[in-house]
């Protein structure tokens, strides 16, 4: 199975120090399924990798085979992913403007039908929970639908290292934490994936992908 860890910042810039904190959080995420879930696959999503523009134009709001390169690559590994993990910091008690940006370049029905992981991180002490509440409904109307644990780093600049580790002190206590969440997100994509398999979902619950009219109640 594959899985997508997106990463919730742009940032790459100092002060503050680290620049991209949120890194440190998606590398503790990677460096879990790496030694849980060797079997499936975690591919990291940088938006510095994926630029969009400066004008929101979204991946399904191009002509045929006339969009950018980058967004189209991602479109392909949204639609094949299995599940979704979303690392975000907090701003003014909501998620990071980055990833609500990246992710609405693209069309829900990519995401439809697979589950979500929230991971939020600060240096305070609530560890962006805050965020993690708006997330809830926004992941949601994606489709993507989250798990109920999610995964919360407060003072994430103490918590790991450059590379997403704990202090030896500290890991095995990580390792739990992640993997509950984690370990939640792999069951549901496993249950849906195989369930998809057996009956289209949009069979019943067609993907607005032609026209504006088909989100209408009544044709005009």
């Amino acid at each position: 199975m594959k899985f997508l860890v997106f990463l919730g910042t742009v940032r790459d810039s100092t002060p503050p120090r680290p620049a991209r904190l949120g890194l440190r959080v998606a590398k503790a995420i990677l460096n879990w399924a790496k030694s849980n879930m060797a079997e499936h696959e975690f591919e990291l999503i940088d938006p510095l990798d994926y630029p969009t523009g400066e004008v929101f134009k979204p991946h399904f709001s191009y002509a045929q085979r006339q969009a950018p390169e980058a967004l189209s690559s991602l479109a392909e590994k949204i639609e094949s992913a299995d599940g979704y993990v979303m690392v975000s910091p907090e701003y003014n008690h909501s998620m990071s403007p980055a990833l609500a940006n990246l992710l609405n370049h693209f069309g829900s029905s990519l995401y439809s039908f697979k589950p979500s992981v929230i991971a939020t991180y600060s240096v305070g002490q609530w560890g962006g929970m805050r965020a993690a509440v708006g997330m809830r409904t926004f992941l949601s109307e994606l489709g993507c639908l989250p798990v109920s644990a999610m995964i919360h780093v407060p003072r994430a600049h103490d918590e790991f290292d450059d590379e997403g580790y704990a202090s030896s002190e500290k890991e095995d206590s990580w390792q739990s934490y992640l993997g509950r969440a984690l370990n939640q997100m792999l069951w549901w994509a496993e249950a849906a994936t195989r369930h998809r398999q057996e009956k289209d979902p949009f069979e019943t619950s067609k993907a607005f992908t032609k026209a504006p009219s088909q989100r209408n109640v009544i044709e005009n």
